[in-house]
């Protein structure tokens, strides 16, 4: 559930501005009589408080990738936004619950870019093709969002956020077998989720190193992944070949 609030002045850990208490009693006087014993309702977010939203989020990406998580700091995530911190007590209470927006949005975003990832159509692909039009999305994925590897794999992160994306690895899992079985037909199950799992963790492990780099260095080592793959995947699987899309494997 998303921890960001819009408008609500609510002071935490003392640093919310002087009166906020007496203006939210004002506030909260002068609804309806059943408002307050609804607190948890959601409320519309207006533009203002959205666009607010998305600037201390974007902040808090850029310190956590900064600092890390652990030592990073709702002072230096108000400051990197430009606001006080008063301003960033009124939607978030504290650094947990940042970090749990933002990990929700970039899941969010993850699973979309997974879904473009793994089309049914990149079955039609000889090996090389497929590679590609399967890993570039989520390379590129990565490298524009680094929070989301800070968010996934630190320590101390809410564990919420290692949860679901710990459901969502899960999910791509199964997804490459649902590709490699297409390239695979014959080949039986345990063995396909055998490869599957190598496939998955070569992967995992190249991206580290892909992100540990910029520029030229990062190019280059987008390529030595796929060159890893390939060479893998093509004694098992000819370079010129396509799967099967009647695989007893396929959704």
């Amino acid at each position: 559930m998303s921890q960001a609030r819009s408008g609500s002045a609510e002071p935490a850990e003392g640093a919310a501005p002087a009166g906020g208490a007496a203006r939210a009693g004002d506030a909260a006087r002068a609804g309806k009589a059943g408002r307050a014993e609804a607190p948890a309702r959601p409320r519309r977010r207006q533009a203002r408080g959205e666009a607010r939203i998305a600037q201390l989020l974007k902040a808090a990406a850029h310190v956590f990738c900064t600092t890390g998580y652990t030592a990073a700091s709702t002072n230096a995530i108000a400051r990197e936004a430009g606001v006080s911190p008063g301003t960033l007590y009124q939607f978030f209470p504290n650094k947990e619950a940042i970090a749990i927006e933002l990990g929700d949005q970039l899941l969010a975003r993850w699973r979309e870019t997974y879904g473009a990832a793994f089309l049914a159509g990149h079955l039609e692909l000889p090996l090389d093709g497929m590679l590609d039009a399967t890993l570039d999305p989520l390379i590129e994925f990565n490298c524009e969002n680094p929070a989301f590897t800070v968010l996934m794999h630190g320590s101390e992160i809410p564990g919420m956020v290692t949860k679901d994306h710990d459901a969502v690895h899960v999910t791509m899992l199964a997804r490459v077998e649902t590709i490699l079985a297409g390239y695979l037909p014959d080949a039986p199950p345990a063995e396909v989720t055998r490869i599957a799992t190598m496939i998955f963790n070569i992967f995992k492990s190249g991206l580290d190193v892909i992100m540990a780099h910029e520029g030229d260095e990062r190019e280059a080592y987008i390529r030595e992944l796929k060159t890893v793959l390939h060479r893998y995947l093509e004694p098992m699987i000819p370079g010129d070949t396509a799967a099967r899309t009647d695989s007893r494997h396929t959704p």
